[in-house]
């Protein structure tokens, strides 16, 4: 169990909390939420002691072990993979460590001889022998095969590195878990596996994420943290909003009865607990979700942006044809004689290990680059508009405030329509005069998003645009994809967006394409596919 009694930490005048008092309890997953610039990581650096608060303090039961995933990619270059991940249970790693330099010693002593018999019994106490299957077994769970685990750490991809260092976070059964991202490049396989191991996990794991499916399938309670509080919630991160959502619509309707608006949420609240009953974590979240009571329920003070896309003009049947295109950049092939016709009202989610495939597409069609063979046509009747992966060159070296910026590319030039529109995108009051060259990501994604609206375009291509914004801005981003009838094409690795938004899978391989007409769970999911895909990438 981890506790906090009245946790402050300021930075100069600004409070990032204030008089924190919270438990989180073994059995439970905690999602901690909260705008950018919240604190989460933060907090997580408070309850693993990497950083003093002002005032206040910090409990874990004593006895129990409290793992962290490290988010210092190089900070063990030097060692071998397997040796990384038994150094997450530090204590028996000191026992090895100091046991193989003892028997190493050419001058081994009585002395020495009395002290090794007594680290093998608290090395046989920790389950030591079986280390280094256990550290194997987590890498291998996690994608890591075993021609990997003898090698040093520096010899890995980033992409291994994360999740050397996930395995190091979970080995040797801790009795608590922070883990902060720790979907960040896993593939769907490594994400399932990782789902199932908190599902049977009986400590106490606290989780920061910007994967709402993650949250969903693993989470028992949401702590919020607003206003430099922390709030705990019952439910995953979907009940959260929409209880939060729907409890705000009814303060708001003054005139509606309290009978009714019990009624209301006590159906909500059994519907969510039914689905609950699905989920790794279903007794313990079905049985609290049914003893909530109204007054359980509270609005969110979260703001959320205003996210529309609305075409100018429809577009006709034709939006695009792709006839074997071909493009190769640096020697490696990316699009291999690709062809396929998007059609009206296709949402296309563009999936496939190579990003760099799915971003030279993009990039072919919004006619930033040449293919190297084939060709693609657009309907006569369509505009698109292009959200790249890379947005740097819209910003940078731009000496303009953001109503100017944004001024560019709106018709309307009135600055009230211009600060009207930029208020929904939670750019309000003075926010709206900073320059566009000192933006952070998720502001610079904002702007991104905020320009394609006001193209009015009928065909979007976006490339990745959950990257970088919180959770509130994916929701409101997600809704506003499924709302708009206008044709798109976008990649994304977030599965709850891509499950929500696309009608169309077409998976990028380096044989040719997968295209089928499903939702993206069903494309996991179908036995065709699965087999397709084994020939395409053999």
């Amino acid at each position: 169990m981890i506790s906090t009694s009245n946790v402050t930490l300021r930075y100069g005048k600004r409070a990032l909390f204030e008089d924190v008092n919270i438990k989180f309890t073994p059995g439970n997953c905690y999602g901690l939420i909260g705008a950018n610039g919240a604190g989460k990581s933060t907090f997580l650096k408070i309850l693993s002691g990497e950083i003093e608060p002002n005032s206040g303090e910090v409990f874990v039961t004593p006895g129990e072990r409290l793992a962290v995933l490290k988010q210092n990619h190089f900070e063990f270059d030097e060692l071998q993979v397997l040796k990384t991940v038994i150094m997450g249970h530090r204590k028996l790693f000191t026992i090895m460590e100091e046991k193989d330099a003892l028997y190493a010693k050419p001058d081994f002593s009585e002395e020495d001889g009395m002290r090794a018999a007594e680290l093998e019994g608290d090395f046989q106490d920790l389950n030591g022998w079986e280390a280094e299957s256990d550290a194997a077994s987590l890498l291998i769970g996690l994608g890591i095969g075993t021609d990997l685990h003898d090698k040093q750490m520096k010899e890995l991809s980033g992409n291994e590195k994360v999740r050397v260092l996930l395995a190091q976070a979970l080995f040797g059964n801790p009795q608590n878990l922070l883990l902060d991202e720790p979907t960040n490049h896993l593939d769907i396989e490594s994400i399932n596996w990782l789902v199932n191991f908190l599902g049977r996990f009986e400590g106490t794991v606290i989780v920061v994420s910007h994967d709402r499916h993650f949250l969903n399938e693993v989470c028992t309670h949401i702590a919020d943290i607003d206003f430099g509080k922390i709030q705990l919630y019952v439910g995953n991160y979907d009940f959260w909003y929409e209880s939060s959502q729907l409890a705000m619509k009814l303060m708001r309707d003054a005139n509606k009865k309290v009978e009714e608006k019990r009624k209301e949420l006590e159906t909500f609240i059994a519907r969510f607990s039914a689905n609950a009953s699905k989920s790794k974590q279903a007794t313990s979240r079905k049985k609290t979700l049914e003893k909530l009571t109204l007054e359980d329920i509270k609005p969110s003070n979260r703001k959320y942006p205003y996210i529309n896309f609305k075409p100018e003009r429809e577009a006709g049947k034709n939006i695009v044809s792709v006839d074997r295109l071909s493009k190769t950049i640096d020697g490696e092939t990316l699009l291999n004689n690709i062809s396929f016709v998007v059609n009206k009202g296709d949402k296309i989610a563009l999936v496939g290990p190579n990003g760099s495939a799915k971003s030279t597409l993009f990039q072919v069609l919004a006619g930033e680059t040449e293919p190297d063979k084939g060709e693609f046509v657009w309907g006569v009747t369509t505009t698109q508009a292009y959200f790249p992966k890379d947005n740097a060159s819209y910003f940078e070296g731009v000496d303009l405030s953001l109503v100017d910026w944004l001024r560019q590319y709106s018709k309307d030039q009135d600055e009230t329509f211009i600060r009207g529109f930029l208020g929904r995108m939670l750019f309000s009051g003075e926010e709206s005069l900073k320059k566009a060259s000192v933006l952070s990501g998720g502001e610079k994604v904002r702007c991104m998003l905020s320009k394609m609206m006001l193209s009015g375009a009928n065909v979007l291509m976006l490339d990745e645009p959950t990257n970088h914004l919180d959770l509130e801005s994916i929701t409101a981003l997600n809704n506003g994809l499924i709302d708009t009838d206008v044709t798109m094409l976008f990649v994304s690795h977030d599965w709850q967006f891509i499950q929500t938004i696309a009608n169309r899978i077409i998976e990028i391989t380096p044989n040719g394409l997968i295209d089928r007409q499903m939702t993206y769970e069903e494309y996991l999911s179908n036995e065709d596919v699965k087999r397709l895909r084994e020939t395409m990438y053999a």
